[in-house]
C-alpha cells in the first residue's frame, strides 16, 4: 500500500468511526470511566472531621501526632490496545479483511478515549511483540495508531496472546483499560490471562470471519495454514469432515470463553462486518 493510499484509507476510517463514536460511544465511555478510582496525593496533619481510616500510622508514630493520607480522584486513564498481527488476521471473505475491520474498532476505541482526554497506546503482536506505540493523546496520535494497524506486516507465525499480555504487564504497571483483539485461533497460557485481568480491566474481542467456523462444500481443496505453512488436501464434500471441523471450532471457542470467565475478564465475539459499536456500548454501560 502506497503512502497516499494509506492516508486515504486512514481518513476514510476516521470519518466513518468518528460519526459512530460521537453519536453513541463517546458519551457512554465518559460516563463509565471518568474519574475511576482514587490515587495517593500527599500526607498532611490530621484535621477535625478527617476519616480515621485515612490516618498514616507510620508517620503518626514517627512524629507522635496524627497525620492522614490525602487521596484524589484519578482523572486520567490509559487505554492499551493489543492487536494480533498473525497471518490469520490478514484474511476475509466478505467486504473487509479482518485487519481493516480491526482498524475501525481501534479507531472507535481511540477516539472515545481521546474525547475523555485519556492516553492510548498500541501493542502489535504475533509469536512475540513486534511494535509498541507508547500511550499518547490527541487526534494525530490516534491516526498514527490506525495507520500502524493497517500497514503492519502480518506475520506467518503462531499467535501468542500470553506473550503480549506479559510484555504489557512488565512495561505498564499502572492499572489500564486493556482491549485485546485477536481471532484466538492459537493456544495460550490461561494463567497469564488471569494475572492480567487482576491487574488491568480487560476486554477480549474475538474478531472472526464467518468462514472461520464453517467451510462450505467445494469439493477437494488444498488447505494452507497461513501461520504454520502446513498444507493438507481435504474433501469438503464430506458431511462428516465439515461437521468435525465445525465442532472443533466450537470447542475452541468454548475453551476461550471459559478461560475469560474464570479470569473474571470479559469476551465479546465480533463478526467482520458486524456492529461492533453496539457491543462496545453495552460493555461501557455495564462499567
Amino acid at each position: 500500500m502506497q503512502i497516499k493510499d494509506i492516508v486515504k484509507k486512514v481518513k476514510q476510517i476516521e470519518i466513518r468511526t468518528r460519526k459512530k463514536t460521537e453519536a453513541s460511544l463517546m458519551g457512554q465511555y465518559h460516563s463509565a470511566f471518568k474519574g475511576q478510582g482514587m490515587t495517593f496525593s500527599e500526607v498532611r496533619p490530621y484535621q477535625f472531621g478527617d476519616e480515621i481510616r485515612r490516618i498514616d500510622w507510620n508517620k503518626t508514630a514517627r512524629f507522635r501526632e496524627p497525620f492522614v493520607k490525602v487521596m484524589e480522584e484519578e482523572r486520567e486513564l490509559t487505554m492499551m490496545i493489543l492487536v494480533d498481527i498473525s497471518a490469520s488476521m490478514d484474511y476475509g471473505t466478505k467486504t473487509q479483511l479482518k485487519r481493516e475491520y480491526v482498524a475501525e474498532i481501534v479507531a472507535s476505541l481511540g477516539f472515545s478515549a481521546a474525547g475523555n482526554n485519556d492516553k492510548v497506546g498500541l501493542i502489535l503482536f504475533a509469536d512475540k511483540v513486534y511494535k509498541v506505540v507508547p500511550p499518547g493523546k490527541g487526534r494525530k496520535h490516534i491516526l498514527s495508531i490506525i495507520s500502524h494497524v493497517l500497514t503492519a506486516e502480518y506475520v506467518p507465525a503462531v499467535s501468542k496472546v500470553d506473550k503480549a499480555l506479559e510484555y504489557m504487564m512488565g512495561v505498564f504497571k499502572r492499572k489500564s483499560l486493556v482491549f485485546l483483539l485477536s481471532d484466538f485461533e492459537d493456544d495460550y497460557d490461561s494463567k497469564t490471562l488471569r494475572v492480567a485481568s487482576k491487574k488491568h480491566q480487560l476486554l477480549g474481542m474475538r474478531v472472526y470471519d464467518e468462514k472461520d467456523n464453517e467451510i462450505p462444500d467445494v469439493g477437494y481443496v488444498l488447505l494452507n495454514d497461513s501461520e504454520t505453512g502446513k498444507q493438507i488436501w481435504v474433501n469438503t464434500s464430506s458431511a462428516r469432515w465439515r461437521y468435525t471441523f465445525a465442532e472443533a471450532q466450537k470447542q475452541k471457542l468454548r475453551i476461550v470463553e471459559e478461560d475469560f470467565s474464570k479470569s473474571s475478564a470479559e469476551l465479546v465475539n465480533v463478526s467482520v462486518g458486524g456492529d461492533y459499536s453496539k457491543l462496545l456500548y453495552n460493555y461501557f454501560q455495564k462499567k
